[in-house]
């Protein structure tokens, strides 16, 4: 199982990368295993700024539909259009081009509540 150790990770099973005030986001190859082929990816909220734990979308996979959480406050400052068309890549490369949405944030402190790699592998008993 690959967890990169230079991100960080949720309960949710989100990954976030950091680079200054903005956090790249998607979810981990765990939780794209644990959905099955994602067939579609919804985030209406470009644009928006949300608090951490809001919905800021929904992943579809063939079995089921799950919300995305915001894993920090902040603008949803972009999302990637690509996986409009190829929803796929979550599937084949969840933390590069599956990823879903960058947020600008406006709470950093918050960084400091997500877990890194080694406790993200004791969540999910890797």
């Amino acid at each position: 199982m690959n967890i990169p150790s230079e991100l960080k990770y949720t309960k949710d099973h989100e990954w976030i990368k950091i680079e200054g005030d903005v956090a790249t986001v998607g979810i981990t190859e765990f939780a794209q295993g644990e959905l099955g082929d994602i067939v579609y990816v919804e985030v209406e909220t470009v644009d928006e700024t949300l608090e951490r734990e809001e919905v800021f979308g929904t992943v579809e996979a063939v079995k089921t539909v799950s919300d995305l959480f915001s894993p920090l406050s902040g603008e949803i400052i972009e999302f990637n259009e690509s996986l409009e068309d190829e929803p796929e890549n979550v599937n084949t490369d969840p933390y590069g081009e599956g990823w879903m949405v960058k947020i600008r944030m406006t709470e950093p402190e918050q960084v400091k509540d997500l877990i890194d790699a080694e406790a993200y592998k004791e969540l999910i008993g890797a």
